[in-house]
């Protein structure tokens, strides 16, 4: 079954699909052609922050077609081998909140109309 994947890293946000078969190591390689980075420099993390080893299947983290929605994607975290040969610290910047509504949509009037004077 499909699974949905919402793959991020600091500000950067990857959405994607593959199979509740794939292997972390595919999911990696289809990384490897967004972002051109290897797969042996790249460490993907589940949503309880455990890294996800190469020869497990996505299933086995419990992503699958019920878990993983379009609608809902799983989010996966992303880290990159730095340049001493060590991974960066897990990082996915929070979502900023939207803005508040301007007052003229707050209105409580019923269908859009025009208060009466």
């Amino acid at each position: 079954m499909d699974v949905f994947l919402m793959i991020r890293r600091k500000k950067l946000t990857i959405f994607t699909d593959a199979k509740d078969t794939t292997t972390v190591l595919e999911l990696k390689k289809i990384i490897e052609g967004i972002l051109k980075i290897p797969p042996q420099n790249q460490q993907l993390f589940n949503k309880d922050n455990t890294v996800m080893e190469d020869a497990h299947m996505l299933q086995e983290y419990g992503l699958n077609s019920t878990s993983a929605k379009a609608q809902s994607p799983a989010t996966i975290g992303l880290a990159i081998r730095d340049d001493n040969g060590s991974f960066e610290a897990l990082d996915l910047v929070p979502y900023s909140a939207p803005p508040d509504l301007p007052d003229v949509m707050k209105s409580q009037e019923a269908n859009g109309q025009e208060p009466a004077n």
